[in-house]
């Protein structure tokens, strides 16, 4: 799982930002990296929800029709 001390917010989107030649203004910056750390904390919830080792996700989704 993640640990809070493996990801920090300032460094992953100072990486980012360079590895896309994406620049990102000053001002925009401190909301780009309060939104990765929402990011994140959704990751944590979506990687701690255990699955059965026998489930298969689908090559297709097809959505339910009653």
């Amino acid at each position: 799982m993640l640990d809070s001390a493996e990801f920090d917010p300032a460094a992953y989107v100072d990486q980012m930002a360079i590895a896309l030649n994406l620049p990102i203004a000053p001002e925009y910056r401190p909301g780009v990296m309060d939104n990765f750390s929402r990011i994140r904390a959704i990751a944590q919830l979506v990687l701690e929800f255990s699955l059965p080792e026998d489930v298969v996700a689908a090559p297709v989704f097809q959505p339910f029709q009653p």
